[in-house]
């Protein structure tokens, strides 16, 4: 398959992947399909309401149906965001592909850096201005330990640089996959831009004691188009 070519079975277009979200949501989720709808129409119904108040019906129902657009827009990506979570929770590499959702400035990892092959428990990681971020896939306490050993190798080769260890999962004491992003986005930032680029090529020419990620959920080809979920 060439560099460019698209995967087999991934729409392409900016309308197909409008398409596919927009089928994915009204197949897995009816409420949030009507939410949609409903927040369309009644926008709508409102610009035509405060137009005719004006005695500008018509142009106020162009406006009350453009606002009711976005509104719908942004709903339907949310409500496929979380269908997207759904359908990933409790796989394997389901992390990973929380990851993905972090914006512009983090260098995040492909591949867990480290993995235990008995129990499948993975730790994965970014690099951003908050500084060196591990997020944990596997239930507590046990992962801990694996988490630990990459901690120490990580504030060994970068003593001076901030290294954060999270949870990810829906137990006591862990982060949903839904608001792993939004959780490391509320971080301190404590390195600049430059640091954080400086940090990341470091850790890529230390390597990391990597093994072939166990059976399921491949979070490098996770990847739904964003700007189509928000209509962008």
């Amino acid at each position: 398959m060439a560099r460019n070519e698209p995967a087999p079975g991934v729409p392409t277009g900016r309308f197909a992947q409008i398409r596919a979200v927009f089928g994915m949501v009204w197949k897995n989720d009816k409420p949030g399909f009507a939410l949609m709808i409903a927040a369309w129409a009644v926008t709508l119904l409102l610009g035509i309401l405060i137009g005719a108040i004006w005695d500008h019906a018509y142009y106020g129902g162009f406006l009350g149906f453009l606002a009711g657009l976005l509104a719908a827009t942004v709903i339907l990506g949310r409500r496929a965001e979380t269908v997207a979570f759904s359908q990933v929770v409790g796989m394997a590499g389901a992390t990973g592909y929380a990851l993905k959702g972090l914006r512009r400035g983090w260098n995040v990892d492909e591949q867990p850096v480290q993995v235990d092959p008995r129990t499948q428990d993975l730790v994965f990681r970014a690099v951003g201005r908050p500084g060196v971020v591990l997020v944990t896939e596997g239930p507590l306490p046990r992962v801990n330990r694996l988490a630990e050993t990459e901690r120490k190798r990580m504030t060994k080769v970068l003593p001076d640089v901030p290294v954060i260890v999270l949870h990810a999962g829906d137990d006591e004491g862990q982060v949903p996959l839904r608001k792993l992003t939004r959780t490391i986005m509320r971080k301190r930032p404590v390195l600049t831009k430059d640091e954080v680029s400086t940090v990341a090529k470091r850790l890529h020419a230390l390597g990391a004691a990597r093994l072939p990620i166990p059976k399921g959920v491949d979070p490098t080809r996770m990847r739904p188009d964003r700007k189509a979920t928000r209509g962008r």
